[in-house]
């Protein structure tokens, strides 16, 4: 079974996301974000034809503390955030904890 991408986030986010193809969102107004957005992460997060979860860095701040520690800890499906909060290191511990290997390691015999 292939597994797909799932974006949760504010409509804005979302919108070029699906623009892309992809076909499984939550959207979850700003406004409302403190009500809703720990409902959203969950569905994504239990979704079995999920493998890719992407959210904004700015988003986690709205989580609470147990559905956050699900998010950030969460290897399948693995969760992506993107934003302004997201640095070459952020990427980097996220993309090792998805396939388990440092791609960015650097040689030491060099």
């Amino acid at each position: 079974m292939s597994q797909e991408i799932a974006v949760v986030g504010s409509p804005e986010f979302t919108t070029g996301f699906r623009l892309a193809g992809v076909s499984r969102f939550e959207n979850v107004p700003d406004d409302e974000k403190d009500e809703q957005l720990d409902d959203a992460a969950t569905t994504a997060l239990e979704d079995e034809g999920v493998g890719i979860v992407v959210m904004h860095d700015d988003d986690l701040e709205h989580l609470s503390r147990n559905v956050r520690q699900e998010v950030e800890t969460s290897v399948e499906p693995v969760v992506v955030t993107i934003g302004s909060g997201t640095g070459g290191g952020g990427l980097r511990e996220q993309i090792k904890r998805a396939i388990g290997i440092d791609l960015m390691e650097e040689d030491e015999d060099s």
